[in-house]
């Protein structure tokens, strides 16, 4: 079999000539390389713009609080006596505070026991009933840790119950079952060293004297003589600590609060009461934290800088070198600077204040891009009107009225100042009877109320008794309606008052929503009357910026198309009519984190210049396929082509060889 190889006939290096040509054929593939290179260089240069402009974003959002720049400081003269802390609603003040008395939470305790884990009684199901509420009146027996002559009135939480059987009928099954219910009291064991020394000990799980325990037993009689307890009848266990509100005097003015954490007197300011100054009253001192603020408006400039180097280190041109960074010239970069620059360099409108540019408070924008912040100025700023710096960074709402105050806005919300007029003020809705409620409430007979509140119907079962008076009536109403599961974990509650022994039952939320209805049950004529009216909720109507706003409970919220439109404010009550205006601005850090949140979004300059770098780069690799589908029939030409040559140019040879030897061999002739 002959074998053959291109050249073999006519040392023609064919492989050498085709490689040559095919390397000229292969430079479009090496603009190629270069380009899809300077891409890939762009694109990562792409996640750099965009990592720091997410850091940016990140950061202006959290600048855009206004507790971050109203943020104030509660100093005690004595933090032994009680600690103080402020928050962006306090002013700034001083207040002179006397504690003569800490809240208690109450303690009772029960007989011995021989042993924790004995059967107490037959095993019979029993239920224990918890109902929390006040002890009034009647003397304490400090010996024996009872009351007589004293009256309970529940707190109108509603009551909880624990069941006792065969299973947990033991102090120690007792405790963990209380313990497992969570019915508003922490159940321990304590040994006293005595021949019976298990005590069982109920300690409430909440200060203040409307935190003490009635308990309520039904089934078996031992563990009735051991736990049933009612302040105002049979006591059998023994009250070691009495509930009790802490009592405070604030700049001479009397207090008594349920718990030692106080958040209610002083606008803004919790008090922490750790024990009592009796007669030696110290001194609170509030006042805003510029320390905060400085470092508020630093850390503002330093997130601003570090974005700012960053779309300048890529796009900077090197006039020594005379070399471009890798986004020099880029278009959107320039336009993210340009933006930004906008936005820092306008004048906010819709605020109400001293200041409404950054320079006003010291910091400004330097010949390089960067912005730079003048201490003593921004100092100046800050004693001159403090509540003033907030509000050039983050998006604010002042209302004239007291009563309508600013809650919410939208990315759609404009700048300015709008006017408020409200129609219609909401309401709660509420049933009213028509006639005195009867004090007597009996088991089966007059008990039930078929009750809906907002949209969900429940069966509401009273405690039977004879009611000490309308008002005590009224709290046992509230109190099982609110303890009712199928209402209290939909987060509704009612409010029960009486006047001259009526019966109001109202829903303690605003609007249309927040239904009540009593649609039936034995006991409504007894309470209500034989015809109680019914009146439905109303949502707050009105105008804001002149156009007909949404109203939903309390709150109104601008319209649709608006330039008020997701400006939300909430309307406390007053009149109808022209209510004043409420100016809402969108301070600078508010603003850049809008700005940033677009230039990020799946649909923004980042986002779309990258996908355009990546088409390019998709381009690219097509374009490098075609080549190569190319370069593969362009290389099988050449290799024909010079095959062809070779075969011709072997052949050519041969005939010259033979040629050359026919005339070698021809007969000589010379001369004689």
């Amino acid at each position: 079999m002959a074998l053959s190889a291109p050249g073999i006939g006519s040392n023609l290096d064919v492989n050498g000539i085709v490689s040559q040509l095919m390397a000229i054929e292969r430079r479009p593939l090496t603009t190629l390389d270069s380009k899809e290179a300077t891409y890939q260089a762009q694109l990562s240069a792409y996640g750099s713009v965009k990592g720091a402009m997410s850091s940016f974003q990140i950061a202006m959002n959290s600048l855009a609080s206004l507790t971050k720049f109203q943020a104030y400081t509660a100093t005690s003269a004595d933090a032994t006596i009680l600690s103080a802390t402020a928050s962006s609603a306090a002013a700034a003040g001083s207040y002179s505070v006397e504690v003569t008395a800490l809240a208690q939470a109450q303690k009772l305790i029960a007989t011995g026991q021989a042993s924790t884990t004995a059967a107490i009684g037959s095993g019979a199901t029993t239920t224990l009933t918890f109902d929390i509420g006040t002890i009034s009146g009647g003397t304490f027996n400090v010996g024996t840790g009872t009351y007589t002559g004293a009256t309970f009135t529940s707190n109108g939480t509603g009551t909880k119950t624990v069941t006792i059987d065969s299973t947990n009928n033991t102090l120690a099954g007792i405790r963990d079952a209380i313990n497992n219910a969570k019915v508003g009291v922490t159940a321990t064991i304590l040994n006293d060293g005595g021949a019976s020394p298990y005590r069982l000990v109920l300690s409430g799980n909440s200060t203040g004297k409307s935190n003490s325990a009635r308990i309520s037993v039904t089934g078996d009689a031992t563990i009735s003589t051991l736990l049933a307890h009612d302040p105002a009848a049979t006591q059998n266990l023994s009250e070691t600590v009495t509930a009790q509100n802490a009592a405070l005097k604030v700049d001479g003015v009397s207090i008594s609060k349920a718990s030692n954490t106080v958040t209610d007197v002083i606008a803004g300011v919790t008090l922490n009461l750790l024990k009592t100054n009796t007669g030696s009253p110290l001194k609170v001192t509030v006042a805003q934290d510029t320390t905060q603020v400085t470092s508020s408006v630093n850390a503002f400039v330093k997130v601003y800088n570090e974005l700012n180097k960053t779309l300048s280190d890529l796009s900077a041109y090197n006039a020594g070198t005379k070399q471009g960074a890798i986004l020099n010239g880029d278009a959107t970069i320039r336009s993210l600077q340009s933006q930004i620059r906008s936005t820092l360099n306008s004048a906010l409108t819709g605020l109400v204040g001293s200041y409404t540019m950054l320079s006003q408070i010291g910091v400004s924008v330097q010949k390089d891009g960067t912005l730079a912040v003048d201490a003593a100025k921004l100092q100046s700023a800050i004693d001159a009107n403090p509540r003033s710096i907030a509000p050039l960074f983050a998006a604010t709402g002042t209302a004239t009225d007291s009563l309508v105050s600013y809650t919410a806005s939208t990315s759609k919300t404009l700048a300015g100042s709008y006017a408020v007029n409200i129609t219609q003020l909401a309401t709660k809705g509420q049933v009213v009877g028509s006639a005195a409620a009867g004090l007597t409430i009996t088991a089966g007979g007059n008990d039930t109320l078929n009750v809906t509140l907002g949209g969900i119907s429940a069966t509401v079962t009273l405690t039977a008794g004879t009611y000490a008076s309308a008002s005590a009536l009224a709290t046992e109403v509230q109190s099982r309606i609110n303890a009712t599961t199928a209402f209290s974990s939909a987060g509704l509650s009612v409010t029960v008052t009486q006047a001259g022994g009526v019966m109001t039952i109202a829903a303690n939320d605003y609007g249309s929503t927040a239904t009540i209805s009593v649609t039936g049950g034995n006991a409504v004529t007894n309470l209500l009357g034989a015809t109680p009216t019914t009146t439905a909720g109303l949502d707050v109507a009105g105008s804001i910026n002149g156009v007909t706003a949404t109203g939903v409970g309390q709150s109104l919220t601008g319209a649709a198309g608006n330039a008020s439109e997701g400006l939300r404010i909430q309307v406390l009550g007053g009149a109808t009519g022209a209510r004043g205006t409420v100016s809402y601005s969108r301070g600078y850090a508010y603003r850049l984190d809008a700005q940033a949140s677009d230039f990020l979004n799946s649909t923004g300059a980042i986002a779309s210049r990258t996908d355009g770098i990546s088409k390019s780069i998709k381009d690219i690799g097509s374009r490098r396929d075609a080549i190569n589908r190319r370069l593969v029939d362009i290389e099988k030409r050449y290799r024909a082509q010079f095959t062809a040559l070779d075969s011709m140019m072997s052949s050519m040879n041969q005939t010259s060889s033979f040629l050359t030897q026919q005339l070698a061999n021809l007969p000589k002739t010379g001369s004689n």
